[in-house]
């Protein structure tokens, strides 16, 4: 019986076999230079192996070689992968073992902060992409009740959805940046 939180060996080489293409042919865009919230967060943890790598943080992973394991990718890009979320502030090393010199990587502050982001893709992913049900559920630890994270209101706490807001220009805003195209609520 396959545990429920390993991947298949056919999975594992198949998303090795696109991610090694996906980075020897493709070119990403870099989005440093866009004003947009979204774009800088992609432009940090935007690639695929980078939010695996995350979502496995919170699942408890910290050492390389468990990292490398569970994902079944390339140690190379794993090296690469970690390094540019070391370097962005995303995880932290902390020396494990002195001979051989070894680390675990840990989430940081920053890093912890995108909990939400990858839980709101998890729960996509489970209500559009797991026909056989969500692989993986979260129990609120207070409660001891499996949960769904909802976005709710900072101010009144009434639950957020797209079509209950309106999108205004903030503080970091520019007139350029409103130029082409005007905010509105989603339809």
């Amino acid at each position: 019986m396959l545990n429920k939180f390993s991947h298949e060996t056919e999975s594992r080489d198949r998303a090795f076999h696109y991610a090694t293409l996906y980075d020897e042919v493709m070119q990403r865009t870099s989005f440093e230079d866009m004003r947009c919230s979204v774009a800088q967060c992609l432009e940090i943890v935007g690639e695929w192996w980078s939010l695996l790598i995350v979502r496995d943080a919170f699942l408890g992973v910290t050492r390389f070689d468990d990292f490398q394991a569970r994902l079944g990718i390339s140690r190379n890009i794993l090296t690469q992968r970690l390094n540019r979320l070391v370097d962005h502030g995303i995880l932290r090393r902390v020396a494990y073992q002195d001979h051989p010199p070894r680390s675990e990587y840990r989430l940081t502050d920053k890093g912890r902060d995108l909990w939400h982001v990858v839980t709101a893709m998890r729960q996509w992913g489970d209500r559009w992409a797991a026909p056989d049900g969500p692989p993986l559920q979260i129990r609120h630890t207070a409660c001891g009740h499996v949960a769904v994270a909802v976005p709710a209101c900072s101010h009144c706490g009434e639950p957020l959805e797209a079509r209950g807001v309106t999108a205004v220009p903030g503080p970091g805003a520019s007139e350029a940046d409103f130029d082409r195209t005007r905010l509105a609520a989603v339809p």
